[in-house]
């Protein structure tokens, strides 16, 4: 990523952060249509809860990205673009699912994360409901 990219990406940031009054919706996916979309590789859950929700327990193949790493005083464009998918211009852009507990960091998230370039779709059910829909719960490592 070119430096010129970068700089255009930081800018975008800050406009995202500063415009709290754009809205997200939640993704009208079903539960099985997000799985489906995992599991074919279109797609990535993207957690947006705390280090220590997270570290309580998380998916499995899904990628850490807490909401106060998206805020203005402490956004890294550069560290978002290295957690993310990598967006390649000859195919189709991964769908980026955020989720949290209630789905207010989650559209927070969402926000910032889709003024970056990358496709959005916010999940309304949290970490408890995924894992009671068959999401598998990732391995604690000892």
């Amino acid at each position: 990523m070119s430096l010129l990219q970068l700089g255009m990406l930081a800018l975008i940031a800050l406009q995202a952060s500063a415009d709290s009054r754009q809205t997200i919706q939640f993704t009208k996916d079903s539960l099985e249509a997000v799985k489906k979309n995992v599991a074919a590789g279109k797609a990535v859950l993207v957690d947006v809860r705390s280090k220590e929700e997270w570290e309580k327990g998380h998916l499995e193949g899904s990628i850490f990205l807490p909401v106060t790493s998206l805020r203005k005083h402490s956004l890294d464009v550069k560290a978002v673009a290295k957690t993310l998918p990598k967006k390649e211009e000859k195919k189709e852009p991964k769908i980026l699912y955020t989720f949290c507990v209630v789905g207010m960091r989650a559209k927070e998230a969402g926000r910032v994360v889709e003024r970056l370039g990358y496709q959005v779709r916010v999940l309304k059910p949290g970490y408890e409901e995924l894992v009671k829909a068959e999401f598998k719960r990732a391995e604690k490592k000892d």
